[in-house]
């Protein structure tokens, strides 16, 4: 994102311009190599999953074999397929459903931290109930699991990955089965860097980005704008989240302000012809939305999200068809509730981690 006072930068000086969201982008990911869009906005496997791929991969040495055994090609790869699937359903998901022990226990030691740091700092988190929270921390815990996050110059904490992860998981916690397979590495900088990725300098302007080229499958975000983001509820703004639904806008091959993974057919060209109003709104000063939402359609959409997840009783009130428009798109209504709500229990009463233990003997120690 563009700070604040570098907001009269021209459309082509940012680096969140079209030179970085492509039309030609073929990005990475689980939707576009398998998923399509089905009527009311659910998504479906309609081809294999990433592991039913991988054990094809591993089974095409047989086919080789088969086709020699066999004269009819047709009955070689039928044959073929349906030594996929038994091998696939047998052996892969059998060796999934197996959960290493020992990884467990380390999941289950990191989620007590991850659990505390998710009371403190994400108020999304906060507002869920019991059965949602746990379903968050496994989100949490898988995102981690898959994409490597990375300080430049400093050593990333707990708090940082977390922050990150939750940033991820808050857009699409409507979506199970969807992952950011678009992204292999979130890079951290201590601040504001330049076009160089320079963290010293001038021009130091940039906040986050993602984008096509050499950006495809990575992230860059401002540690500082991270924590910034969930400290303060009020301000509308949350880099992490802004960047991540980016990804989510690219994975259809254009970012254009239109996520075609979370729209359907019907509703995707009135959306679009309702934030070109919106953008026109911005630009003539008509509005209280973040004015690097009159950019571009494809910066509205993030700005709008930002607002929707940060601020949805405000945004509720001021822009009312916007808000109910965000909700079926994200298919859920967030309650805002401040971090500061959060309170730790007594000394002698069970900790908030789940552990079983007195708060005293556990994270109050």
């Amino acid at each position: 994102r563009i700070s604040a006072r570098n907001k009269n930068l021209n459309k082509g000086d940012s680096l969140r311009s079209s030179n970085f969201f492509s039309r030609r982008d073929s990005p990475r990911s689980r939707d576009s190599e398998s998923l399509k869009y089905i009527e009311k906005g659910k998504v479906a496997f309609v081809f294999f999953d990433r592991d039913f791929r991988e054990s094809f991969l591993l089974l095409i040495p047989i086919l080789a074999l088969l086709c020699t055994l066999y004269p009819t090609m047709s009955y070689a790869i039928l044959t073929f397929i349906l030594l996929i699937v038994i091998f696939y359903f047998l052996f892969l998901k059998k060796k999934k459903s197996t959960a290493d022990p020992q990884t467990k226990a380390s999941n289950e030691n990191a989620m007590k931290q991850y659990r505390f740091m998710l009371e403190q700092h994400v108020s999304f988190y906060q507002s869920l109930n019991a059965n949602e929270k746990t379903i968050f921390e496994s989100e949490v815990l898988e995102f981690l699991s898959k994409v490597k996050i990375i300080g430049v110059d400093f050593e990333v904490e707990d708090l940082d990955k977390v922050l990150v992860a939750a940033s991820a998981v808050i857009p699409l916690f409507a979506f199970h089965d969807w992952f950011y397979s678009n992204l292999d590495v979130v890079e951290m900088y201590e601040d504001k860097f330049n076009e160089n990725f320079e963290t010293s300098g001038a021009n130091r302007h940039i906040l986050g980005m993602v984008g096509s080229g050499v950006m495809n499958g990575r992230m860059s975000l401002s540690r500082k704008a991270l924590h910034q983001g969930f400290s303060n509820e009020t301000d509308k703004r949350n880099t992490a989240i802004h960047e991540f639904v980016h990804l989510i806008d690219k994975s259809d091959g254009a970012t254009d302000g239109v996520p075609e993974i979370l729209l359907d057919k019907h509703t995707a060209l009135p959306w679009l012809e309702f934030i070109r109003e919106q953008v026109a709104e911005i630009r003539e000063g008509d509005s209280d939305i973040n004015a690097y939402g009159g950019t571009s359609e494809t910066e509205f959409f993030a700005v709008a999200a930002e607002y929707f997840f940060e601020r949805p009783e405000l945004l509720e009130q001021k822009h009312p068809i916007l808000f109910q428009k965000m909700v079926k798109i994200f298919r859920r209504e967030p309650v805002s509730v401040s971090a500061s709500n959060f309170e730790l229990p007594g000394r002698n009463e069970p900790c908030f981690c789940g552990s079983g233990k007195k708060y005293k003997n556990c994270h109050g120690g």
